[in-house]
């Protein structure tokens, strides 16, 4: 059985963690297709796959994301996004997704991809973006009101087209477009690369993201936050490079110094979209280890970082938000409280207007409180 089917339990046997309405900043669409959409996508468009079989393709995915290298995870995707060249893919995939977002209890999401890499069947940027925004608003019209869905458009960062798809992101901005964000390979494409798109996007007061802080450290942080402007970090775990544990305090909890660049993110309250499984499987947290319970999320909770939960590619971690919420909690002791905070903090970090924010920390607040 696959995360997204299975419900997951507060280690103390309690709230069903699946009913638990949630939100979701960092998911990326052509990292969570189902593998059943893959094998029929790929036989009507001719795609070739290592297997036909939906359970082996899912195992494939997992087995070949977990390298501890975010270059080899990356490879994974040319798969996925063969089947995304379409209007009908770009749609069938995005109502599918938006379906698992409400089965796994997410209230309000954003989902994340990149235009520039689904042109190959003909279509242009904008109808790549019309095209996500039809199963979009499907999937949102089918679930009754009970989630809404919010596009954030990227650039990679290794090519050339930033400004041209921040200005697609401005075009889309009252059609479904809450905001921008740049990926790919981290490691040497600064977000300076970028710095005509940031200072468009700045002038129009559209929102920013940047993926930093997962496979380089604190220059790509300070990066994101001169020169991209960023009202958030994608993982942005290494910030953690800037923090000095120097003792902790009587109840256990981590007594630190903190850099300039740490400060500044925690100060600013500047939300982390931490992806707890992928962390590992990129080898994002290699600096402190391979496993969940080094992972710097809890420290830096402790520390007041604005933490939150994310699923970054649900196909390729085999996992779903709730799947990631237990996997913390079994970890580190969390209970509801701290689960709701994980999703206040996200709820805080959404690219909407203020009322809207505390419409949906309303609902989770009474959603928790009624667990």
């Amino acid at each position: 059985m696959s995360a997204p089917d299975q419900n997951y339990r507060l280690p103390d046997g309690g709230a069903v963690i699946n009913d638990l309405p949630k939100v979701s900043l960092h998911d990326h669409l052509d990292g969570g297709l189902r593998p059943t959409t893959i094998v029929e996508l790929a036989d009507a468009a001719g795609v070739s796959l290592p297997t036909t079989d939906p359970d082996d393709l899912g195992r494939w995915f997992a087995d070949q994301s977990n390298s501890g290298s975010l270059v080899e995870y990356l490879k994974t995707f040319d798969v996925t996004t063969a089947v995304m060249q379409s209007r009908e893919g770009l749609t069938r995939v995005a109502r599918d997704f938006v379906e698992d977002l409400v089965a796994d209890g997410v209230v309000y999401g954003e989902v994340r991809w990149a235009p520039e890499q689904h042109l190959q069947g003909g279509l242009t940027l904008d109808q790549t973006v019309e095209a996500v925004q039809q199963g979009i608003e499907e999937a949102v019209d089918a679930a009754g009101g009970r989630i809404r869905v919010g596009q954030l458009v990227t650039a990679m960062r290794h090519a050339d087209r930033g400004l041209e798809i921040a200005e697609l992101a401005v075009r889309h901005r009252d059609h479904g477009v809450v905001g921008f964000d740049i990926a790919g390979a981290e490691d040497g494409f600064p977000a300076s690369r970028h710095r005509a798109a940031f200072d468009y996007l700045a002038a129009q007061f559209m929102p920013v993201t940047v993926h930093a802080g997962e496979a380089a450290g604190l220059d790509s942080i300070r990066s994101a936050l001169l020169d991209g402007r960023a009202l958030r970090l994608g993982h942005g775990v290494r910030v953690f490079e800037d923090v000095e544990i120097t003792d902790a305090d009587t109840d256990g909890s981590a007594l630190a110094a903190l850099g300039e660049i740490a400060s500044w993110v925690r100060d600013r309250e500047i939300p982390l979209e931490v992806s707890p499984s992928s962390n590992l499987q990129t080898g994002a947290i290699a600096a402190w280890g391979d496993d969940l319970a080094d992972h710097p999320f809890d420290t830096l909770y402790q520390l007041g970082f604005r933490v939150t939960v994310n699923t970054d590619n649900r196909l390729m971690s085999d996992t779903s938000l709730s799947k990631e919420l237990a996997l913390l909690a079994a970890t580190f002791g969390y209970d509801l409280d701290d689960l709701a905070a994980f999703q206040i903090n996200a709820a805080l970090g959404a690219f909407l207007p203020l009322e809207d924010r505390e419409e949906i920390i309303a609902t989770i607040t009474t959603g928790h409180a009624e667990a």
